[in-house]
């Protein structure tokens, strides 16, 4: 198994978040918790049959399943920085995101109840 290669630092990552948590932090602390937690998730769940966007900052492929290669892949979810932050730290519910349309979420795969909050 490959393990996650990490560009965000742990420690850095982690006070991102928690910045993020107490409201109003600037964007570039906001792409910092995005990148974090996206790295995170991988490394949580290693694999490439899912991919997850939160555009503008980060994209990842997460959970174990077949491989996705070329073209728009089969399983896709989607949302933005807010909302994946929310997600990420607890305080929005999966289904409930997903529900009021907050999350795009295509494929068999692109479910991740199981795998948030981180």
């Amino acid at each position: 198994m490959m393990v996650a290669r990490r560009r965000i630092d742990l420690a850095e990552g982690q006070a991102a978040l928690a910045a993020w948590q107490q409201g109003d932090a600037p964007r570039a602390v906001m792409a910092t918790a995005v990148r974090y937690s996206l790295e995170e998730i991988t490394a949580r769940a290693p694999g490439n049959s899912v991919e997850v966007r939160v555009p503008p900052f980060g994209v990842t492929q997460c959970i174990a399943g077949p491989r996705h290669t070329r073209g728009t892949p089969p399983n896709v979810v989607e949302c933005d920085a807010e909302t994946w932050l929310a997600l990420v730290t607890g305080t929005l519910d999966w289904a409930d995101a997903v529900g009021r349309g907050l999350v795009a979420a295509s494929g068999l795969r692109a479910e991740l109840s199981q795998e948030l909050p981180l």
